[in-house]
């Protein structure tokens, strides 16, 4: 197999989003214009959606349809903000069965441009971190993510949180919508027991749905929108592209090989 050059427009790999899909319609339509933002930064760049699960196209049918046309490799970058089963199987195992060659990307968190989308929209929302060292005492913030039964989901998940808290300059939680403690009710509790009560809530979810909206309504003050259609969201999806880039600049594209 051949490596693919990075100033190479001819054979370049495509781009492919893997989100995870949701019932949401919101959640396809800023995923839909998060990709539009992609191909503005990157216009020579073949950009696709694929999904896991719940909306079209499906990432099977993707990658399908991106070899009925000929196209020879793609890299499939995660719309997902953390390490988990889907980066870790689910992906993996359906690049695998594609007939194209593949290099799965990391997902998108941690990384600083995460943490500079939580906090513009934390800053949208109305936070600002208190100048006064009393007021700043009583300050905290909520990571609402989506949780993972995988340990590593919920390492990258804390990684972020003090990356954040670091960018804030007060402490900053990490709590989940599902399969992981604390919920966001008991971080806000917790919190509030040591004497926290000015806590917002943070959202790390890449679009509106179920989980983003549970969340936001136990924020008991401000709740961020979710990441959304964000040009640093946009560079980052070609940050972790331009990674596996990189990877196969020593090592071939191939079935399923996971970065």
């Amino acid at each position: 197999m051949t490596a693919y050059p990075l100033n190479d427009r001819d054979t370049r790999p495509a781009l492919v989003v893997v989100a995870h899909g949701s019932r949401d319609p919101r959640a396809l339509s800023t995923v839909r214009r998060l990709l539009d933002r992609v191909r503005v930064l990157r216009p020579d760049l073949p950009v696709h959606l694929g999904h896991i699960e719940l909306n079209a196209p499906l990432l099977p049918d993707t990658l399908a349809g991106l070899d009925a046309h000929g196209t020879g490799a793609a890299v499939l970058v995660p719309l997902l903000l953390s390490r988990g089963h889907h980066v870790k199987r689910d992906i993996p195992e359906t690049a695998a069965g594609a007939r194209l060659h593949t290099r799965v990307a990391a997902p998108l968190g941690p990384h600083p441009l995460l943490v500079d989308v939580l906090h513009a929209r934390l800053t949208e929302a109305g936070w600002r971190t208190p100048a006064d060292p009393a007021a700043r005492r009583a300050s905290a913030v909520v990571l609402a993510a989506a949780g993972s039964r995988d340990p590593e989901s919920r390492i990258d998940t804390g990684r972020t949180a003090r990356l954040l808290a670091e960018r804030l300059g007060v402490p900053v939680i990490p709590a989940y919508a599902s399969a992981a403690s604390p919920t966001v009710p008991d971080a806000v509790r917790a919190l509030a027991a040591r004497g926290r009560h000015r806590v917002a809530v943070a959202s790390c979810f890449s679009a509106p749905g179920r989980f983003a909206t549970e969340c936001a309504a136990a924020a008991p003050g401000i709740a961020s929108a979710p990441l959304g259609v964000h040009e640093a969201m946009a560079r980052l999806l070609l940050h972790r592209y331009d990674q596996a880039l990189r990877t196969s600049a020593t090592a071939p594209l191939e079935p399923a090989a996971a970065v």
